[in-house]
């Protein structure tokens, strides 16, 4: 590993505290596919025509089970796989529309991506309700190409299958019974943490030697399955090449995990990971 240098780890007994989980009321609503509940902090659904449609006329899916989680960016939900998937279960992720997504400064995570139609990119520049759509559908576009590269690069992230509109259907981490947890809702054997640590700063530098930041990096959007890690969400997801704010994005991002495993005495340097890790890859060691 290329942080063993970076971290020290006290004899301190970790911090294994929770804050309790504010119970959730949860109502059953009619689906266009299925009777299914819809749990989450939001679970009301935006009106729209039936996204995961494409997914069963192909047989990708054979139904919808339940709602894994509902927010501001998108609600995923899991389902029973079909031929086409071989049976296996699957997440499907149903975005919602540009204006009501949680990512209040786009053209940060916007910046140095391209459109190729002339008559869109008009339409992005006047901020047309068409312009808004070409985002929207972009931002979609972008986590599903993201996902592509990273799996063929053996990252430790969802296998995705297809995408179909504002749906993207991919692996789904867990078993019948639950999905896999985030990492902040986990106690991490103490034993296992700084692994674990390692894992995570290795995963990052394999997407850096791809070309990727995943800008928007937490124990919120990182899945412990089996005791191995899996990193989701990523729609904001930066190429350093073109985007001015990536070593930023990049600091922040190891940041947030260093202080999550500082509750388990990992001591890391954040600031020198990240700076390091820049640093090589600038200059093409990586």
């Amino acid at each position: 590993m290329h942080y063993m240098d970076y971290t020290d780890v006290f004899d301190d007994e970790p911090v294994r505290q929770r804050a309790a989980r504010p119970k959730v009321r949860r109502t059953k609503q009619e689906s266009p596919l299925s009777d299914i509940e819809h749990g989450g902090d939001n679970p009301q659904l935006e009106a729209q025509d039936d996204p995961l449609q494409p997914f069963l006329d192909e047989s990708w899916i054979r139904k919808v089970l339940h709602v894994v989680k509902s927010g501001k960016e998108a609600t995923v939900y899991c389902c029973e796989g079909g031929a086409a998937s071989g049976g296996e279960l699957l997440a499907a992720k149903v975005y919602r529309s540009r204006n009501n997504r949680g990512f209040k400064n786009d053209s940060i995570y916007q910046e140095g991506r391209i459109v190729l139609d002339a008559h869109e990119r008009r339409a992005v520049k006047n901020k047309s309700r068409k312009g808004r759509e070409v985002q929207a559908g972009e931002w979609m576009s972008h986590e599903w190409e993201t996902l592509r590269a990273l799996h063929a690069a053996g990252a430790a992230v969802p296998r995705p299958y297809a995408q179909r509109g504002n749906a993207l259907l991919m692996e789904y981490v867990g078993d019948q019974d639950s999905a896999a947890p985030p990492l902040h809702r986990v106690d991490l054997d103490r034993g296992d943490t700084r692994r674990l640590f390692e894992v995570a700063m290795a995963q990052i530098e394999l997407w850096l030697t791809h070309n990727r930041v995943h800008a928007d990096l937490s124990p919120y959007n990182v899945l412990v399955s089996r005791e191995r890690l899996v990193f989701i969400d990523f729609p904001q997801a930066v190429d350093p090449r073109s985007n001015s704010n990536a070593l930023a994005l990049l600091e922040r991002d190891i940041a947030n995990l260093c202080r999550y495993w500082e509750q388990y005495g990992v001591r890391a340097d954040a600031n020198r990971i990240s700076r390091k890790m820049w640093s090589r890859y600038i200059r093409g060691d990586l």
